[in-house]
């Protein structure tokens, strides 16, 4: 009979090398020597966590090693156009307070947030997999929305119409794939209703195939003319502007709809 106790034991270095192996290839990519001396720096401090240990009532096993390397950073990481243009929706739909809010394809985190205040359908071609109090999950697509004409007071697509038609999901390619989910946007908006939408923007209209279209300030104005825009916020680096910045090059814009 094998003694599995004894086989870990002698597995135990190399289980260690896989485990760093895994780490360096996931956490750092072609950053080899950062990731070596970051290898290096946990070895040190796991042999001697493995001293301190001692007495305590955790088991501390090779078995169980999972090195994480890149988390030691002077600030917390972020991803600023998400993190910024989910905040500065969450902050309109707070306002306002809708009695539901429909978002199509946005962030699953932004609306799971923001459906703690504000009941959520979240609307997409993919489902989830995951329950959360008040958000309501809805199969569609942006090119064809499972609702009324009109009959949405409060509605986002965030970073979402710049996509449709270039085939990254999966999607047929469609040269004017943005403009019809604009124009399906703009169909079930509710007299009065609110929408919230964002894109890439640029000094000229873009396709950065096939990751996304970016728009210029006035053809996106034109996508949605029978709205009116209550507010625009722009997105360069890790600044929130209000205004549109031709020479600033690649941006995201931020807008807000309301139907007259």
């Amino acid at each position: 009979m094998i003694n599995r106790s004894r086989l870990k034991s002698k597995l135990g270095p190399l289980l260690v090398v896989r485990a760093g192996v895994r780490a360096l290839a996931c956490q750092f990519g072609y950053h080899c020597v950062a990731g070596v001396k970051s290898l290096l720096v946990f070895a040190a401090e796991y042999s001697r966590l493995r001293r301190l240990n001692a007495g305590s009532p955790f088991e501390l096993r090779s078995v169980d090693i999972y090195p994480q390397l890149t988390d030691r950073t002077a600030s917390t990481p972020i991803e600023p156009i998400y993190f910024l243009q989910d905040t500065w929706c969450a902050g309109r739909i707070a306002e306002i307070r809708p009695e539901r809010h429909v978002d199509v394809g946005s962030s699953i985190r932004a609306m799971a947030l923001i459906a703690q205040f504000a009941p959520v359908t979240f609307v997409d071609i993919r489902r989830i997999d995951i329950e959360v109090a008040n958000l309501t999950f809805q199969s569609g697509s942006i090119l064809e929305l499972p609702m009324a004409d009109g009959s949405v007071a409060s509605l986002s697509s965030l970073c979402v119409i710049e996509h449709i038609g270039l085939g990254r999901y999966g999607d047929p390619l469609d040269a004017r794939g943005s403009e019809k989910a604009a124009a399906e946007l703009t169909r079930v908006l509710a007299p009065r209703g609110d929408l919230y939408v964002s894109v890439p923007v640029d000094d000229v209209c873009r396709i950065y195939f096939n990751a996304h279209r970016a728009f210029t300030r006035d053809y996106l104005l034109s996508l949605f003319s029978q709205l009116r825009l209550v507010e625009e916020r722009y997105i360069y680096g890790r600044t929130l502007v209000k205004d549109y910045r031709v020479a600033g090059g690649f941006g995201t814009g931020l807008y807000h709809f309301r139907r007259p």
